[in-house]
């Protein structure tokens, strides 16, 4: 299969890349050149700005793709430039389940949303959640629901991804915890530790969207992904400290002196598990064993990432969270 992918040079899409060369179908991946790793597999290389694929019209009808993969649409605008452009396939668009009211909820200290959440959810109530924030990755106009309405009349197979974690992750979403570890503390401060927000692993992740390429029964759904089990956030770091063979203990202080970076250890009241019974159903996908991921996870991390030299200044910020406890 011949499958055109917009991204695919970093974290999710370079994974489902990787998948899809292993399996040798032909992948033409659309992106602007900036991130391009010497260690990418060999596929074709379409560099464009996506609001201006128009200008790579005839590229894109020479590689004649028989579906289509579009892994970094966050905005109206996003979309709205390459669906002329692009030929009616199939195709996989990843979303994000911050599209759920739940989220929202979540983040404001309120509980709008029973658990687990299923696609017919309520969705999030009030658009672009990020604008005014001035955070420099992400656009003003960033809004997934908005990118969900353009695809899904389309036919599009959308994945509602979670929490999303593993090799390449750019957020290093273990390196709070991680980077303590490597500095020999002996003692974390976290909160409650009570929040169950469903993750996944990257690979897992990736497998979803060739599932959706092959078997086609979600073309035009949206579809949740996610682990099939979810352990409290306090769970989550022991998994980490533990596959870091580190001897670094979880100490409960108050919610109100918990590190920025370990704020996800706070109390919530708003629960985001997904249900992804549609994924087994209609995919006949599901995830790895969420202890062992995590294992592969920090593994990864510790071998290859650059994790950040844990600080003085961050040392005595702990000490001082820890003597509040």
């Amino acid at each position: 299969m011949r499958v055109l992918v917009l991204g695919g040079t970093s974290f999710i899409g370079r994974r489902a890349v990787e998948l899809l060369h292993e399996r040798g179908d032909e992948v033409a991946i659309i992106h602007r050149g900036r991130t391009e790793p010497s260690d990418l597999v060999p596929v074709r290389h379409i560099h464009a700005d996506r609001l201006q694929l128009d200008r790579q019209a005839a590229e894109i009808h020479d590689f004649r793709p028989e579906a289509v993969v579009d892994g970094n649409a966050f905005t109206a605008a996003d979309v709205d430039a390459v669906t002329p452009v692009l030929p009616d396939v199939p195709t996989v668009v990843l979303s994000s389940q911050d599209v759920y009211q739940a989220v929202t909820a979540l983040r404001s200290g309120r509980v709008d949303s029973p658990v687990p959440l299923d696609e017919d959810a309520e969705l999030r109530r009030e658009r672009y959640p990020y604008a005014g924030r001035g955070l420099a990755d992400v656009p003003e106009l960033y809004d997934k629901l908005d990118v969900e309405e353009r695809w899904l009349p389309r036919g599009a197979a959308v994945l509602r991804l979670p929490m999303v974690y593993g090799p390449h992750d750019d957020q290093q979403r273990e390196a709070p915890i991680l980077r303590r570890a490597l500095a020999g503390s002996s003692e974390i401060p976290i909160g409650v530790g009570n929040l169950l927000w469903t993750r996944g692993h990257v690979d897992d992740v990736a497998r979803s969207v060739l599932a959706a390429l092959d078997h086609r029964a979600a073309d035009g759904l949206a579809v949740n992904i996610g682990e099939h089990r979810t352990f409290p956030i306090q769970a989550w770091f022991q998994q980490i400290l533990d596959a870091a063979e580190s001897e670094s203990a979880l100490v409960r202080v108050a919610d109100h002196v918990v590190p920025q970076d370990l704020s996800l250890s706070k109390g919530f009241a708003q629960h985001i598990l997904p249900s992804v019974q549609r994924a087994r159903e209609l995919l006949g996908w599901q995830a790895g064993d969420p202890r062992a991921r995590v294992e592969q996870s920090v593994r990864w991390h510790l071998a290859h990432s650059r994790l950040e030299p844990w600080s003085a200044e961050e040392d005595e910020a702990d000490r001082l969270a820890l003597s509040r406890r």
